[in-house]
């Protein structure tokens, strides 16, 4: 299952699973890219449904969860991905809407999906894999907006609990630290504060945006068997950002 599957990272994911053998679900409010990256799938020989849905809501992911359980059986491994952000507002301006739909997709989103996916591992009783995408702005503050940069720390948070907690009954869980990548949220930031670019870019070791099917990588190795002594990690896949 892989949230925020309608572009950037998601959909590179959802290519990527799929070329690697698994059968993916997507989920995304857009329901067109995602059934557009579905027939993708299908014509390259792949196994995929288009669930759409809203992280912010319990219910959908819980749907989300239930198709995947009746298309393929079970849900062995998640990819929680979507997110959304706002910049150049300062901490104190910031309204009640935006504080609350920055703290729903990114931190409340993945409690929603992690409480139906873990559910439904535990039901199947082999175990499996969640990764979580958090930030750079999960372990520092980087210039974005602060809901964004505490909701990425819970991220984190959430992250460990879950794999504290049903570590011993297979689950493994971690978090992606991710850097300045190439996606459709990471140009309409720099489209509304273009001022950004460098210091998005400049504070990391790589002086470069990523590209999606790189953190996707990531997701996919964290997901997989050859991770399988990893847990409650916060991986960074950031050009080096955090090392300095």
């Amino acid at each position: 299952m892989i949230t925020g599957a309608s572009s950037g990272i998601g959909a590179a994911a959802a290519h990527l699973f799929a070329a690697e053998g698994a059968a993916v679900v997507l989920t995304a409010r857009r329901a067109e890219l995602l059934e557009k990256t579905c027939a993708e799938i299908h014509a390259a020989g792949g196994r995929a449904i288009a669930a759409p849905g809203d992280v912010t809501r319990a219910q959908d992911m819980r749907d989300v969860v239930d198709k995947a359980v009746n298309a393929f059986g079970g849900l062995d491994a998640a990819f929680n991905n979507a997110g959304w952000t706002s910049t150049g507002t300062a901490f104190h301006e910031i309204a009640d809407d935006e504080y609350d739909r920055i703290i729903d997709v990114n931190q409340r989103g993945v409690w929603n999906a992690m409480r139906a996916q873990i559910a439904a591992m535990l039901a199947l009783g082999s175990g499996g894999a969640i990764v979580n995408t958090s930030s750079v702005a999960g372990v520092r503050a980087t210039g974005v907006a602060a809901p964004y940069i505490a909701a990425k720390h819970a991220v984190i948070g959430l992250t460990r609990a879950a794999a504290d907690e049903y570590g011993a009954r297979g689950i493994r869980a971690n978090a992606l630290v991710v850097g300045s990548t190439g996606t459709e949220l990471m140009q309409e930031t720099l489209a509304r504060t273009p001022e950004l670019y460098g210091p998005f870019t400049e504070r990391a070791i790589q002086h470069r945006l990523a590209a999606p099917r790189e953190v996707a990588e990531a997701a996919a190795w964290l997901c997989s068997d050859r991770s399988s002594f990893i847990t409650a990690a916060a991986i960074p896949v950031d050009g080096g950002w955090t090392a300095r």
